[in-house]
């Protein structure tokens, strides 16, 4: 039978070594243990793993998600929380987290969920299964109402925000869409006024929750 192959990435070494020790004792996982975000992405470039145990608390943390999402789409990544953060557990989940586990929990708690997100199972303790769901609603929603707004854009303007979300200036925007830079002024004005936001970054961080994507 084929061992389940965990990757640990967790600055506190120590944790981060014994708990992969800790799962290598059982006859289906075999686990290595990083200590930094660059050292899991070199890590996972060079071996394949099942499952990703990941400290929450890590500066980059959310950016090691992203990149699984995009090119380990196979990885399941559980989060390790020092304590329960609805919030953040929501995030996480958003972001293509599959479970959310206390570092407090019991080995053979976190057994059950590593083999569990296996069969595509999502785990999250239940005392916080009541905060993670409210909150995904209300993501849900401003979501919905962030969609709504941007559909209130013209053809033209959506093409401004879409150059906007690429970090593009006035004057290059003018430039890839063959405009005065006068008139794409006017556009972004249009844009920020229909958005109901003051600035150039606001409307790219809501253009961002809406799913809008950037300029190809």
């Amino acid at each position: 039978m084929d061992r389940i192959r965990v990757l640990v990435v967790d600055e506190h070494r120590i944790f981060a070594e014994s708990l992969a020790t800790a799962l290598t004792a059982e006859t289906d996982v075999e686990a290595a243990a990083v200590g930094t975000v660059p050292a899991a992405v070199h890590q996972l470039e060079r071996a394949a793993y099942d499952v990703l145990l990941l400290d929450v608390d890590m500066a980059e943390a959310q950016t090691l998600l992203t990149l699984v999402r995009e090119r380990h789409g196979e990885l399941r990544p559980v989060m390790l929380a020092t304590y329960d953060d609805p919030r953040r557990a929501a995030q996480t989940l958003t972001a293509g987290a599959n479970a959310w586990v206390a570092k407090d929990s019991s080995l053979a708690r976190l057994l059950v969920v590593v083999r569990g997100v296996l069969r595509e199972e999502t785990h999250v303790p239940p005392a916080l299964l009541t905060g993670v769901l409210r909150e995904l609603t209300h993501d849900r929603r401003n979501r919905t109402e962030h969609q709504r707004l941007v559909a209130s854009l013209t053809p033209r303007e959506l093409e401004v925000l879409r150059c906007m979300l690429s970090g593009l200036g006035r004057k290059a925007v003018a430039e890839r869409l063959y405009l005065s830079p006068h008139t794409v002024r006017t556009h972004m004005q249009n844009v920020l006024g229909k958005l109901g936001v003051h600035s150039t970054l606001a409307a790219v961080a809501l253009a961002r929750r809406a799913g809008v994507p950037p300029a190809d």
